[in-house]
């Protein structure tokens, strides 16, 4: 899920909502990251530094691998026909099957345990009843809380055959982020990470949404540390090692400028033209970075795309 750096227009979109059926419950068993209690899921201030200890680290891998496994269960659901609450149903049932609880559900009174969003939503789309056609492209976007801390992942889907347009969006957003995960080193500036995004984005006639960024991730769903999509050499920050934050790139076919729904969470493109996104949650190494949203064995739903995602870099 996607951190807001400030709120657009409100205007209907041509992607219309459907009903949204009430949220499913969580066993009391079940941890539930902080906000929960909080009136209204607030989260208050983030807590965390950017930079995670060894053994919040290794709570990430495990909550990392969890994510992309659902991920991947996710994206096999899709398909024309099915509703987007369906998908939150089968992610729901996932999560807790492995003792975690789904973030999104109850943060700042999101109502689901995943967000879906379809063809001009650029994300935080509210699974429901309306069922995907042919054509459609989807990103869903699964984030888990586990052992006291959240892995945050998407990835972009088709329902059945899609046009050539839509496929190089969803090629070009893959190579953005693939592109930006092959600068995260120490040292590296965050505004780095933009500039690989546009170097592939530009060139390919995308446009790059900005109200959305990605960020610091760990004990807090969503921490201090902003990673743009864009490149601002303002943005000097320098990566550190132990650093874990999403890099998750909004791009557009035709123009970036983004509206909201009156639901307070859909945002879609004002032009309406089909966005992608693809996301992973990163540490940065002593040589490079790790992508700890990858299963115990290495896969990662990106891969069901044209494009391989790498899995670590040297430095």
């Amino acid at each position: 899920m996607a951190k807001r750096k400030r709120r657009p227009l409100v205007r209907s979109a041509s992607v219309h909502p459907g009903i949204v059926g009430p949220a499913r419950p969580v066993p009391r068993h079940i941890a539930r990251p902080p906000y929960v209690r909080n009136a209204g899921g607030e989260p208050g201030p983030a807590r965390m530094s950017p930079v995670r200890s060894p053994t919040e680290i290794e709570a990430m891998r495990r909550a990392g691998a969890a994510a992309a496994e659902i991920l991947l269960i996710a994206g096999q659901q899709v398909a024309p026909g099915v509703t987007t609450d369906a998908i939150d149903e089968v992610v729901h049932a996932e999560v807790l099957a492995r003792g975690a609880y789904p973030s999104p559900l109850g943060y700042r009174t999101f109502p689901k345990s995943v967000c879906t969003s379809v063809n001009e939503v650029i994300c935080h789309g509210i699974p429901d009843s309306r069922p995907l056609v042919a054509g459609d492209i989807v990103n869903i976007d699964v984030t888990v809380y586990l052992d006291g801390v959240h892995g945050d992942t998407s990835a972009m889907f088709c329902a059945g055959e899609v046009d050539a347009e839509s496929r190089r969006l969803v090629s070009g957003t893959l190579r953005a982020l693939q592109a930006a995960i092959a600068v995260v080193a120490p040292g590296v500036p965050v505004s780095e990470i933009g500039r690989a995004i546009e170097g592939v984005a530009r060139p390919g006639g995308l446009g790059v949404v900005r109200e959305f960024v990605g960020h610091g991730v760990g004990t807090d769903f969503h921490g201090n540390l902003q990673i743009p999509h864009y490149h601002d050499p303002r943005n000097a920050t320098p990566l550190a090692e132990g650093m874990t934050f999403t890099i998750e790139p909004m791009l557009t076919l035709g123009s970036p400028q983004v509206e909201l729904w009156s639901d307070g969470w859909t945002a879609v493109t004002a032009d309406r033209s089909r966005t992608a996104q693809f996301e992973h949650t990163l540490v940065v190494t002593a040589d490079g970075v790790e992508i700890l949203t990858v299963t115990a064995d290495g896969r990662c739903a990106h891969d069901l795309s044209a494009a391989p995602v790498p899995r670590a870099r040297a430095g």
